[in-house]
């Protein structure tokens, strides 16, 4: 069992930017929410050229900041995912992508029935800080 994505312990990678600023340069942030459910299902980065071709082919494809490539989320798995509305922000430093799932879910994780599911499965508990996962 992988305890960051599993476990119960609520560990936030605080330096997650810093790493983005320091490997992957030009890249804004985007929210990724399903347009049929609302639900934000991941935040994701993309560069110039991943937005460039997320427009043209119509697909949730978005930059790798660990890879340092190209994404097209859901190539390996079959969970890729149309790109149906894209939003800016006012200060136009990060994007909302609205997306309709072809199949399944978007996470890489799996609940116990070996179904995708959303990126976010678990909830804090305010009172104990322990994660509370919602599709086991």
């Amino acid at each position: 069992m992988n305890r960051i994505e599993e476990g119960n312990m609520l560990k936030l990678d605080f330096g997650k930017i810093g790493k983005v600023a320091d490997n992957s340069r030009d890249v804004i942030p985007v929210a990724i929410q399903n347009i049929d459910t609302g639900d934000v299902i991941l935040i994701a980065y993309t560069n110039k050229k991943a937005f460039k071709k997320a427009l043209k082919t119509r697909s949730l494809v978005l930059w790798s900041t660990s890879r340092k490539k190209l994404w097209e989320k859901g190539k390996t798995s079959g969970e890729t995912f149309d790109l149906v509305e894209a939003y800016v922000n006012c200060e136009q430093n990060s994007l909302l992508y609205k997306v309709r799932p072809r199949r399944g879910g978007i996470c890489h994780t799996k609940n116990r029935k070996g179904k995708a599911r959303n990126c976010y499965y678990r909830k804090i508990n305010f009172d104990t800080l322990k994660l509370i996962n919602l599709d086991p």
